[in-house]
């Protein structure tokens, strides 16, 4: 019986550990998070969001530098969803804040760039959900649209 307890022990310790963390990827709707971040406050409505392939209603008068958002939230008692929607506020709220310090009033061309892999959809956003953590980022332009 010792012996196979040794036994069993020393496989154990000399086995590589190998560490699956989830990585769940999502493809969700965009413009119904925009919308209820409108609703809630979190963001004014002055800035608008345009995925790419999406064209605003005016015509673009000017573009700034491409920016980047990379924004993670706690998944703690939340559903991937729910996750998802937290993050890509998040997300949201710095191209914002980014677009009125250039004085524009769009986001445009914003494609998903998760670990510097674009996803590009008019529709759609890219998330990975994790057990702890879940995560969005994007890139995309400051805008003034007349």
């Amino acid at each position: 019986m010792r012996k196979v307890f040794l036994t069993l022990a020393a496989v154990l310790l000399f086995s590589p550990v190998i560490s699956h963390a989830r990585d769940t990827v999502y493809y969700l709707d965009f413009q119904s998070v925009v919308d209820d971040a409108v609703r809630a406050g979190r963001l004014d409505g002055t800035v608008k969001f345009y995925l790419k392939g999406k064209n605003p209603k005016g015509s673009i008068a000017k573009k700034f530098p491409e920016a980047v958002s990379n924004k993670k939230t706690n998944a703690f008692n939340k559903s991937d969803e729910e996750a998802c929607a937290w993050a890509l506020q998040s997300v949201l709220i710095s191209f914002q804040e980014n677009a009125k310090r250039h004085g524009a009033n769009a986001v445009v061309d914003l494609v998903s760039f998760y670990k510097r892999n674009e996803y590009k959809s008019a529709t759609l956003y890219e998330c990975h959900a994790g057990a702890v953590m879940s995560g969005v980022a994007m890139k995309g332009r400051a805008a003034i649209v007349k």
